[in-house]
């Protein structure tokens, strides 16, 4: 369980930061930042279920690869699939918390590391991910926290492959009552 959130949480950092920075620098933010929240609003079985079509052995995803020669493959019900679609459903809630602490950040100082000589790299390290270091810690909360814990993707997504504390949970009570 804690493996899977700690995968989950990763996976979203990586993918978040990059686009909350591009996201910041960007005309039209309000827009980019509505088509980012929008999936939240979809019920999470919802989402699932399409996800469910998309991985399933008849699905879009096998129907690709066909078109290349690749036989279908067994791709629900696995670790990658769970990793995947909750990795999803997450990314805006680790998108928001970043977005919002780099656009609290005066670009004087930024500008100022780089009237000072600092690389592109040596400003990320020294001044920007500092800077917007609470952003991070909040995206990590608001998705490893949720992450221990993805009983109805745990089931539908991973099978019963996949084990998270929701699941656990549950296990313990069914064998026990």
């Amino acid at each position: 369980s804690f493996w899977y959130a700690f995968l989950i949480t990763l996976i979203t950092l990586l993918i978040s930061y990059p686009i909350a920075y591009i996201l910041s620098q960007m005309k039209n933010q309000q827009f980019w930042l509505l088509l980012i929240i929008l999936p939240t609003w979809i019920n999470l079985l919802l989402k699932a279920y399409a996800f469910i079509g998309i991985f399933g052995k008849h699905g879009l995803l096998n129907n690709f690869l066909k078109l290349f020669g690749i036989a279908p493959a067994n791709i629900l019900f696995t670790d990658f699939a769970f990793i995947f679609v909750a990795a999803y459903i997450e990314i805006p809630f680790m998108i928001l918390p970043i977005y919002n602490a780099i656009c609290d950040i005066n670009p004087a100082v930024i500008q100022a590391a780089y009237d000072l000589g600092a690389s592109k790299w040596q400003t990320f390290m020294k001044v920007l991910w500092p800077l917007s270091k609470s952003g991070v810690e909040s995206g990590i909360q608001a998705v490893f926290i949720p992450s221990l814990s993805l009983f109805m993707l745990t089931r539908l997504i991973g099978g019963n492959r996949v084990i998270t504390l929701g699941t656990a949970i549950e296990e313990y009570f069914m064998t026990t009552m």
